[in-house]
């Protein structure tokens, strides 16, 4: 490689070639493995090859037959493949092929049974999905939103602000984050939702706009989503339990706080309500390990703050305090969502008595871990019935991440 370097022609001969083949693809680790089982270091009989199968691949049935089909199927040099050998390069071709998966070739394709309702699977989810940095000052960006969904993500999340010239803003609310538009990001989301997968995607929306621009936000899901966006329950009857994923293939949901119930959506259903506002009066309840909504980040204190701070006695825990926020939201939008509506969760009782199948609740990771910690059987009955959302908590300044596995152990989904 380097005497190609040196030559700068152009071109290359067919030994600096070899060279640099030799140099990608011959890993080292592979010709030991090779030289342990050839008797001349150059060629691996078929005996050698069953041998090398059955003690390292763990293929106990390995016979001159299994021998010969991979010697057909990888050998490149037409006279070693007659005297029933492999090279170097033939061994190196079986080691790099499917058949050398780690993973259970069975597996490359849904194998599981995905016609249960949506709430007994897992869901892969983001946080935040817009930034691709840290919480306070990095950037918003669009690589955010098809990042993600090529690798598989299935539940995004937007916050929604409102913006200049009627345009919604996305963007971490009260930090230096930078902003980039919910057109945009609905533009980005139709391009990339089913590109490795057929199943599901959940916009989870943190929605701070006002009902003016909460009708440009529902206008651009429409337009530009078109047929992707769910806006109507599935099948002709009124259901009792979620649909399938497998119902669900490339549909695009909408979770989002709602006005009145899922029933009255479907009964509205082909009416305009343009400029119709609706309004309710929601109980926030605050403590000191979640606040009201999805933790927004402030800039950190001052050295000196801290230390002034650090002199003063320990103020005692801070009691939960129960306030009540009136919601107003554009019909547009609430009539969009259907089977994900956001519901605030109050505790495992009241969900049991009032909750309804198509809402979800967001439990900040603290709340959750206590509840996981404390109530474990309880948390498992509510995820048994109701979808249920883990976010971070907002201490998490670097965008760093929580041990899900904590929380699948209960049942949480996203």
């Amino acid at each position: 490689m380097k005497t190609s370097n040196q030559r700068k022609t152009g071109t290359i001969t067919i030994e600096e070639f070899r060279a640099i083949y030799r140099a990608l693809a011959h890993r080292s680790e592979i010709h030991e493995l090779f030289f342990s089982y050839s008797p001349n270091r150059k060629i691996l009989p078929e005996t050698n090859l069953i041998e090398f199968l059955r003690k390292e691949q763990f293929v106990i049935d390995a016979d001159e037959a299994i021998a010969s089909e991979l010697i057909a199927k990888y050998e490149p040099i037409e006279e070693v493949q007659r005297k029933k050998q492999m090279s170097f390069e033939g061994f190196l071709r079986y080691m790099n092929s499917k058949d050398c998966l780690i993973f259970k070739r069975d597996h490359t394709i849904v194998y599981q049974n995905m016609s249960y309702p949506l709430r007994d699977y897992f869901i892969s989810s983001s946080h935040n999905t817009y930034l691709i940095s840290d919480q306070l000052i990095g950037p918003s960006h669009l690589w955010g939103y098809s990042s993600a969904l090529m690798k598989g993500c299935r539940c995004l999340e937007i916050d929604c602000w409102d913006g200049p010239q009627n345009e919604p803003i996305v963007y971490h609310g009260h930090t230096l984050t930078s902003k980039i538009t919910f057109r945009t990001v609905i533009e980005v989301i139709d391009k990339y939702a089913f590109a490795v997968s057929d199943y599901p995607v959940v916009l989870s929306l943190e929605n701070h706009c006002s009902p003016k621009q909460q009708e440009v936000m529902a206008d651009y899901l429409e337009t530009i989503l078109g047929d992707k966006l769910l806006t109507t329950i599935i099948g002709d009857t009124f259901p009792t339990d979620l649909p399938s994923p497998e119902l669900l293939k490339f549909k695009i949901l909408i979770k989002n706080k709602k006005v009145g119930t899922l029933e009255e959506t479907v009964l509205r259903r082909g009416l305009d309500s343009h400029g119709e506002i609706g309004e309710f009066l929601e109980e926030v309840e605050q403590s000191e390990d979640d606040e009201t909504e999805e933790s927004t980040l402030l800039p950190p204190k001052s050295p000196q703050l801290k230390r002034r701070n650090a002199i003063r006695r320990s103020p005692p825990l801070p009691r939960k305090k129960l306030k009540t926020k009136k919601i107003k939201l554009a019909m547009e939008l609430s009539e969009l969502v259907i089977y994900t509506k956001a519901e605030k969760f109050k505790s495992f009782e009241h969900s049991r008595a009032n909750q309804k199948f198509y809402e979800m609740n967001s439990l900040g990771e603290v709340r959750a871990r206590k509840l996981a910690k404390q109530t474990a059987n309880e948390f498992v009955l509510h995820t048994a019935n109701f979808i249920t959302r883990i976010y971070p908590k907002g201490t998490r300044a670097t965008s760093s991440n929580y041990n899900p596995q904590e929380f699948w152990n209960v049942g949480c989904q996203m």
